[in-house]
């Protein structure tokens, strides 16, 4: 590999020039050995938020972030593969029903997901909440269950791109996390390493999400399936909308009971379709557009694949999931049509019950949450519950009351069509 020095790799963004493939795998491959100090690399992180980066430089970061790491091989499996990644959103529990879903379809879904930071809840926090449980895999088993049962939710092992994780934790406390080539490289290196065959991303808009605004989160939408195209990979993603949480509740154990209830053929309008969609394009992406998921839904394989992918990880499917000890109801303060109810505050609320971390090292009660009773076209009459929050230290409720406030709207005499959760397809 060609010699480099840092400073150099730092000039050149800094002067808005495109970093050639050589300067690329020299400072990722530098800095993953720790011969390239944190400061600097926050220095070249800043220059590519403020000057960007091209296609062909984007591919390459990627790749060399790869390269950093180990890759998975999926292709000795009886099923083909597929995978989903969502951006992150509040009552975001897509996963849980759709990865047996997609298994009970006949395609494997290895989902490797991550723990909840900030107000969007973390995948492996919510099913940590079941009695038994357990995120960490080792390869041999993740492959044992993806044969056996045809999806795992587990915990990405440190071989996965190594580079990403040392530079995330690095943008988190530099202020370059909303870098759109960095947010590409850093989902997609990890995604195209995993070896899946097919990637849907589920790239969230509003309020609640990363990308509040519509063009943001396009541009890093065709960053990202460019990205998973280059590489070989079937990558389509759907921009979906994150202005309302999804579902009625927002928190770990409140979303698994949500999630069963969807694989037991219920469950919120909002969530059915989404899983819906997701799945369907996992399926076409895998190559197995002949099935219909709603109909595994209805007859209960989604069910029984749900179950035996528990089992698998330990946990018990039929065990009563933990409940908060102390609760508190908000009433409505009038009667009229909800016409708004902000993600970003809901999730902020469940955040402060307990449900999330501060810090990647904070613990999160699994029973904490933001349980909704109404959602935007609802019509309220005052007095009724309007959420319930769920915590086990009551001191909690008086910060996560401070966020709710001023996050909905009741009118009366209003008339509201909620508009659709898919607003866009790319790829």
């Amino acid at each position: 590999m060609a010699a480099h020095d840092a400073v150099e790799v730092i000039l050149a963004k800094r002067d808005k020039q495109e970093l050639t493939d050589s300067q690329i795998d020299w400072v990722i491959d530098a800095y993953t050995r720790g011969e390239v100090a944190d400061e600097q690399m926050s220095s070249l992180a800043m220059a590519i938020l403020l000057n960007g980066m091209n296609r062909t430089e984007i591919a390459r970061w990627t790749a060399a972030m790869i390269a950093s790491g180990e890759r998975m091989d999926f292709s000795s499996l009886s099923r083909p593969t597929a995978d989903k990644h969502s951006t992150g959103g509040v009552g975001d529990k897509i996963t849980l029903p759709l990865a047996p879903l997609v298994a009970a379809c006949g395609v494997a879904v290895p989902q490797l997901s991550g723990r909840g930071l900030g107000h969007t809840g973390g995948t492996l926090d919510k099913l940590e909440s079941i009695p038994g449980w357990r995120a960490a895999l080792s390869n041999q088993e993740m492959f044992a269950i993806l044969e056996d049962v045809g999806a795992v939710i587990c915990a990405a092992g440190d071989g996965l791109a190594p580079a990403d994780k040392k530079l995330y934790a690095l943008r988190d406390v530099t202020g370059t996390v909303e870098a759109i080539p960095l947010i590409a490289s850093s989902i997609m290196s990890k995604k195209i390493a995993e070896g899946t065959g097919a990637l849907v991303l589920d790239v969230k808009v509003g309020s609640g999400a990363f990308m509040k605004e519509l063009g943001s989160a396009r541009e890093l939408a065709e960053t990202m399936v460019a990205l998973g195209t280059d590489a070989g990979v079937h990558t389509v993603a759907l921009l979906t909308d994150m202005a309302t949480p999804l579902g009625n509740t927002a928190g770990n154990a409140v979303e698994v009971a949500e999630s069963v209830e969807v694989l037991a053929g219920g469950g919120p309008a909002d969530v059915v379709e989404l899983t819906l969609a997701l799945a369907r394009e996992m399926l076409a992406g895998a190559g197995r557009s002949d099935v219909d998921p709603a109909d595994r839904l209805a007859d209960g394989s989604a069910m029984d694949a749900w179950k035996k992918m528990i089992r698998a990880q330990g946990g018990d499917p039929d065990a009563p999931l933990p409940q908060a000890r102390e609760t508190h109801v908000v009433h409505a303060p009038a009667s009229g049509t909800l016409t708004r109810l902000d993600a970003m505050a809901v999730g902020l609320a469940a955040w402060r019950l307990g449900a999330g971390r501060a810090r990647k090292e904070d613990p999160v009660q699994a029973g904490a949450g933001v349980v909704w009773h109404a959602r935007p076209g609802d019509r309220v009459t005052q007095g009724d519950a309007l959420f319930t929050l769920h915590t086990d230290e009551p001191d909690r409720f008086g910060r996560a009351l401070a966020s709710l406030e001023g996050g909905y709207d009741i009118e009366d005499g209003a008339d509201l069509t909620p508009g659709p959760i898919v607003l866009d397809r790319i790829g």
